[in-house]
């Protein structure tokens, strides 16, 4: 949930899922908060960046400068928030399934 382009409203929406599904609520509470000020860029630059795969053709690449009008923002709008939509789901499958390896080769054997 940390992810998904739902800024100000990512851990409203993962407690209210981790009730939904009876979820660790301080697990979710932690892996929500990966939206932390030093991994903003790289969540942003990701996103913009897989989100070229859905646009095709009207891919934009990211300008590094430092003007950034309005006019940029909107011309790269779809294009990011596919890509946030689609790299939210490819890590939680990813993290998921690291978890779940995890806990398999870390589990006690009952006796």
């Amino acid at each position: 949930m940390g992810i998904v382009p739902v800024w100000g409203f990512q851990l409203a929406l993962a407690i209210t899922f981790a009730f939904l599904f009876r979820l660790n609520k301080a697990l979710v509470i932690i892996a929500a908060n990966i939206s932390i000020p030093p991994m903003i860029p790289v969540i942003l630059f990701l996103s913009h960046w897989t989100g070229a795969y859905w646009m095709g053709d009207k891919a934009q690449q990211i300008l590094f400068s430092r003007e950034i009008t309005f006019e940029q923002v909107q011309n790269n709008f779809v294009q990011y928030i596919l890509g946030s939509v689609t790299l939210a789901i490819l890590a939680g499958i990813f993290f998921a399934g690291l978890t779940f390896m995890g806990l398999k080769l870390f589990s006690r054997k009952k006796t």
